[in-house]
């Protein structure tokens, strides 16, 4: 290798690790809002995925910029939506998951991969590099199904759900591209220095080093998801398959008597924040509605609230924006196991 570029390899490695040491949390791209019900809140919530998704827009930049022509970028851009296409819609109605912080530091070492083959020099033969992007776009699916299946999807109309949000994805793509291409036609009125592609690729290397490494640190020190528990006591742990109306406002209040009418449309706002919700069969003992309102409503207990609901069989069921626990007996300390575990999990922290 040519000891220019080896420079600005190591050049663009210590500038990886400056921004690192600088980057507060720079890998929470992925994360998917719950309180989607509808297919167009399916497709609206594809959209500002697609939006919000910074690694996966740094990827398309950085593709953009090493293949250059139109033609062959689009060409690139399409093996990717293909990827992600298939894997999203067969893994999400196969039911297959797998561990989305891997597929996110997979996706941030593709920003690695983009930054150095541009900075080495375009490929001489692009079929490698083709292949290269359809297997990313195939990961990124994979990832996308598995946090897209944590909504827990109605088994009714489960296809046209995953089918809108991944056109949601595309358009929020296509609007990606488009803006892109407007600064790219910006660039010629900037100095020549601030035109140089390997200040593109030196940033794209800063950002997936920095992510990839934040994300192998703090993920090797998460908890367990409660999906990946067994059992808590007589609490059995499935994933969530309930869905609630989604509205703009919190519940009244924390607890609903038996003879109160739940409110599903605020429960569906607050589990959105990362509350969990507890449900009991009216009929439970005047006893343990007593006992099981204390828990909800005790500060010790986190963000929780609680209805009943009419042909429940468990006496306690307990929801959270992933997982659900079925307790066949009244075990007040499985659902304390259940709401720690949770609460305990970064993925129940409200965004800010």
């Amino acid at each position: 290798m040519p000891p220019r570029r080896v420079a600005r390899l190591a050049t663009a490695a210590v500038t990886g690790c400056v921004v690192l040491l600088g980057a507060p949390a720079p890998a929470s791209a992925h994360g998917i809002g719950a309180g989607a019900e509808s297919v167009t809140d399916f497709l609206t919530l594809g959209f500002t995925h697609m939006i919000a998704g910074w690694d996966h827009l740094l990827f398309i930049a950085g593709v953009l910029i090493v293949t250059g022509t139109g033609r062959r970028a689009a060409t690139m851009i399409s093996l990717f939506a293909l990827g992600h296409s298939v894997t999203l819609i067969a893994a999400t109605l196969a039911g297959w998951r797998v561990n989305a912080t891997f597929v996110d530091m997979v996706i941030a070492l593709s920003l690695v991969a983009v930054a150095v083959i541009g900075l080495m020099g375009r490929p001489q033969r692009w079929r490698w590099f083709a292949a290269m992007v359809l297997g990313f776009g195939l990961i990124h699916g994979l990832g996308l199904s598995t946090r897209l299946q944590a909504l827990g999807l109605p088994p009714d109309g489960q296809l046209a759900r995953v089918v809108a949000f991944n056109v949601g994805v595309e358009l929020g793509q296509l609007l990606a591209i488009g803006v892109f291409v407007l600064i790219g036609r910006g660039l010629p009125r900037l100095p020549q220095r601030l035109r140089n592609p390997d200040l593109a690729y030196a940033a794209l290397l800063a950002a997936g080093g920095a992510a990839t490494i934040v994300l192998a640190v703090t993920g090797s020190d998460d908890p367990p998801s409660t999906a990946e528990v067994s059992s808590m006591g007589d609490c059995q742990l499935r994933a969530r398959t309930e869905t609630y109306p989604q509205s703009g406002v919190h519940p009244m209040k924390d607890f609903f008597g038996p003879g109160e009418k739940a409110p599903d449309t605020a429960f569906g706002h607050v589990i959105g924040d990362g509350f969990v919700i507890v449900h009991y069969p009216p009929t439970l003992p005047a006893e343990q509605v007593a006992q099981l309102k204390a828990f909800v409503e005790d500060p010790a207990s986190g963000r929780v609230v609680g209805s009943a609901v009419d042909g429940q069989a468990e006496p306690i069921k307990l929801v959270n924006a992933y997982d659900t626990a079925e307790c066949t007996t009244f075990d007040l300390d499985g659902a304390r196991q259940f709401t720690r575990t949770w609460f305990a999990d970064p993925r129940s922290k409200p965004v800010e």
